[in-house]
């Protein structure tokens, strides 16, 4: 069964929390303050979608699809961004809010972080090669058998990263955030 097409749409001040978003693939669409609380996202097709400030916390996203989506000012609490088809998913965050979302087991190569907080969001076994985390808060992030190489770390904050258990060659970071490297050595630094 294919889905309806949707193309160069925008949607504005929308709520999906009583009934959700139509299921379709939409491309080069905008939704611009809308709330996706709670909804089902499952199965649609975001393709070069912009996201202007709009809530997705606690969404379900079963074989949603992201490509090259845009999530700018966006509250993004708890989205289980594993359960989304993988295949090609590319996706921008700026001044977004991704506290409690998890990224388990996703190749995110590439991907821009830009003013984020990451609370306690979980990036084990995800593939961050070339990622981007700019200005952005990582207070309790998981990495664990993450590959972080050639990720610019340089002016993110609040990082802890077990050097042993990932892959950080080639990662950039500040003198100030490479302090994080140290952690699980409970050693006093002056």
């Amino acid at each position: 069964m294919s889905l309806p097409f949707i193309c160069d749409k925008t949607f504005k001040s929308q709520s999906y929390t009583q009934n959700s978003l139509e299921k379709a693939e939409y491309d080069n669409c905008t939704f611009i303050n809308c709330n996706f609380s709670e909804s089902y996202v499952s199965g649609i097709s975001f393709l070069e979608c912009k996201f202007i400030d709009c809530n997705f916390s606690m969404v379900k996203t079963k074989n949603t699809i992201f490509k090259d989506a845009v999530f700018n000012n966006c509250k993004l609490l708890g989205v289980p961004f594993h359960d989304c088809n993988p295949f090609l998913m590319s996706m921008t965050f700026i001044d977004s809010q991704l506290n409690l979302s998890s990224f388990y087991n996703l190749k995110l190569k590439n991907t821009t972080f830009s003013n984020c907080i990451l609370e306690q969001t979980d990036f084990t076994n995800s593939d961050l090669t070339k990622s981007k985390f700019i200005n952005s808060d990582l207070k309790k992030a998981i990495f664990d058998k993450t590959i972080l190489e050639s990720v610019d770390f340089s002016s993110a904050y609040n990082l802890t990263i077990n050097p042993e258990q990932n892959r950080i060659k080639n990662a950039k970071f500040s003198r100030d955030n490479a302090l994080g490297l140290l952690v699980q050595y409970q050693i006093d630094i002056k």
